[in-house]
């Protein structure tokens, strides 16, 4: 008894020594700093976090440094003299949470002032023009989820959909690809920002193609493959694209591969009836649909349509791939009777000179972001592809200057209030996809972006992974890996008719599942 109290009363002195310690190096630091601005220029911060406005409920925004030094000292001030300051013996700047938190909560609708000084080899410190962002009001929907794939070409392996939390570094898996046979997954989709609806698409050589449903923690597997999915507010129907995807390769550029859908349909699968239905208003061989995603208000589906170029459907890439533009398009639809109207243009390539990709509209049904590149399906390999946004009751629409780079810009989504949305962006290299954020205020200006905080600021330098289909929720998963898993592996299933039939190559038997994939798993 008496030793383990001394080497209590042992660890106790030594915590407090080195606590002291700190705190004094902390002080002596203080008082060699500047009281000005010795540079006269903000200091170079990787990522770039300047000049933003991010959510109050937002994790720390570690960054690097990026200026010479052999010590550094940053102080972030807000409003009422709160501060959170930091003192490293190297470039990588970490705030400790609970500070930040609570320096976030107080300064809603102010601005943060970020103060870095870096002392050089000879002892003097250099004090840098301050670094300002503003805390919104408004919060972000606390949880992201991302698909974590590598970037390879055609064999896809490690495959993972993941969630992360916004006001930490927590994360944790939904689905892995290991526990069932490395086959593919990916168009996971959630009703009005929620996880008590959610689907996963899921293609795999062992288990079949199949789309998840999770209903309020419960799965069942549907003996359908969803492509792209978007669920009606009412969580009664999904709309779903059903896609013959093609990959192949260009000899040279930024990007040089490239994706076309030789084939794509619209169809519906309706919980109630567990059915899928479609409609010749958006099915039509003669036409590619895609994309679908349905107004807040549950009255339009809105989709992209562009018509079938070419003849010969087996020709990969096809004739005349790189003059194929999208439309966008919308359907009114009755839930309660389950009929469509008719099909109208929102926005033509003809009058935009772009294919139009991607619709999604804010919560509050006011403004519809979309992508617009040179040509095809597939934005996230399209150098060209840019944001742009549209004010649904005026129909005007603009690029967002702001937010775009000349790398591409593509899948993106809505927080449920309207307020903020993030996208997947390739600026930093042209390689690897990154989740960035913008804030819309209430005139529908879209801010800088910032990239997603990461608890130790270099983890991008190393990361070989892409980050894509970010889709924002209020809530974590309520399933678990095990349960999904278990399902897909399983031989219960809710067993549908397609109404939607495409070609099969030639010799290839009914229900196989296509050589021409680029979703092909190994190692």
């Amino acid at each position: 008894m008496k030793r383990r109290l001394r080497g209590f009363l042992l660890l106790s002195a030594l915590v407090v020594s080195v606590a002291s310690a700190l705190s004094c190096g902390r002080r002596q630091v203080a008082q060699n700093l500047p009281p000005r601005p010795t540079v006269r220029r903000p200091p170079h911060l990787r990522p770039d976090y300047a000049g933003t406005v991010i959510p109050p409920n937002l994790a720390p925004l570690n960054f690097v440094v990026e200026e010479p030094g052999t010590r550094f000292a940053v102080a972030v001030r807000g409003p009422n003299g709160r501060s959170v300051r930091v003192v490293s013996a190297t470039p990588s700047i970490v705030f400790p949470q609970g500070p930040w938190r609570s320096l976030l909560s107080a300064s809603r609708g102010r601005q943060l002032t970020f103060e870095v000084c870096a002392r050089s080899a000879k002892g003097g410190w250099r004090r840098f023009q301050p670094v300002t962002n503003t805390v919104a009001r408004e919060e972000v929907d606390p949880y992201l989820v991302s698909r974590v794939i590598p970037t390879v070409h055609n064999i896809w392996f490690r495959i993972e959909i993941r969630q992360r939390n916004l006001e930490s570094f927590d994360q944790s898996p939904i689905l892995h690809n290991r526990s069932f046979a490395d086959g593919c997954l990916n168009c996971h989709a959630f009703c009005n920002n929620r996880t008590d609806l959610m689907t996963l698409g899921i293609r795999s050589k062992v288990h079949g193609s199949s789309a998840l449903l999770a209903q309020d923690g419960a799965v069942t597997k549907i003996d359908a493959k969803f492509g792209y999915t978007a669920w009606h507010p009412s969580g009664r129907v999904a709309a779903f694209s059903l896609n013959k995807v093609n990959q192949f390769f260009h000899a040279g550029g930024v990007e040089v591969r490239d994706v076309v859908d030789n084939e794509s349909a619209l169809a519906y699968y309706v919980v109630d009836a567990k059915t899928v239905r479609t409609s010749p208003k958006f099915s039509n061989p003669d036409w590619l649909e895609t994309y679908p995603t349905w107004s807040p208000d549950g009255k339009y589906l809105y989709f992209c349509s562009a018509p079938v170029l070419w003849q010969n459907r087996k020709k990969i890439p096809p004739d005349h791939y790189e003059e194929l533009q999208y439309d966008l398009m919308r359907i009114p639809y009755d839930v309660e009777r389950d009929r469509w109207g008719e099909r109208e243009t929102v926005l033509s390539a003809k009058e935009t000179g772009r294919s139009l990709l991607l619709p999604r509209i804010s919560p509050d049904g006011k403004l519809l972001l979309f992508c617009g590149c040179d040509y095809g399906c597939f934005p996230i390999f399209q150098p060209s592809s840019d944001l742009y946004l549209m004010d649904l009751k005026t129909r005007k629409y603009r690029r967002l200057d702001g937010a775009n780079s000349d790398r591409s810009e593509s899948w993106h989504s809505w927080s449920s209030n309207s307020r903020w949305f993030v996208f997947s962006s390739k600026r930093s290299d042209g390689l690897f996809t990154r989740s960035y954020f913008s804030y819309v205020d209430e005139r529908g200006n879209a801010h800088k972006p910032f990239l997603l905080p990461q608890e130790d600021p270099t983890f991008y330098d190393t990361c070989l992974n892409c980050y894509n289909v970010p889709e924002l929720i209020k809530e974590p998963v309520r399933t678990t890996p095990r349960r999904l898993a278990a399902a897909i592996r399983g031989s219960r299933a809710i067993k549908v008719d397609m109404p939607v039939k495409f070609s099969t190559a030639k010799g290839a038997k009914a229900g196989a599942a296509p050589t021409d994939m680029p979703w092909r798993s190994g190692r």
